[in-house]
């Protein structure tokens, strides 16, 4: 006799389907009560500390790359100007036009 996995889950799928519709609403507050200290763990650097402890960590100085160009610098771009000098509109002969 072969027994299906989903034979074997059924029980389990039909228990947490009944929990969840008793005391889904309980569940998810105490989900978030307890996310939130969790969260704040993580992020002040719990889980760094836990990873990192036995291991020696080398104590190097920082390190300051300046770069400098190799070649000709680079033009100077032309200062933007928002409002440029007022120029005359050029002038255009009216006896181009055929229908005068």
């Amino acid at each position: 006799m072969t027994v299906s996995p989903l034979d074997v889950l059924n029980p389990v799928f039909h228990f947490l389907d009944a929990v969840i519709q008793d005391y889904g609403l309980y569940l998810f507050i105490a989900f978030v009560y307890l996310l939130i200290p969790f969260t704040i763990w993580v992020l002040s650097g719990g889980l760094r500390r836990k990873l990192l402890r036995g291991k020696p960590m080398p104590h190097l100085p920082p390190v300051i790359v300046i770069y400098f160009p190799v070649g000709r610098p680079t033009p100077q771009p032309e200062p933007f100007d928002p409002f440029p000098p007022f120029r005359e509109p050029p002038e255009y002969c009216h006896n181009d036009y055929p229908f005068d």
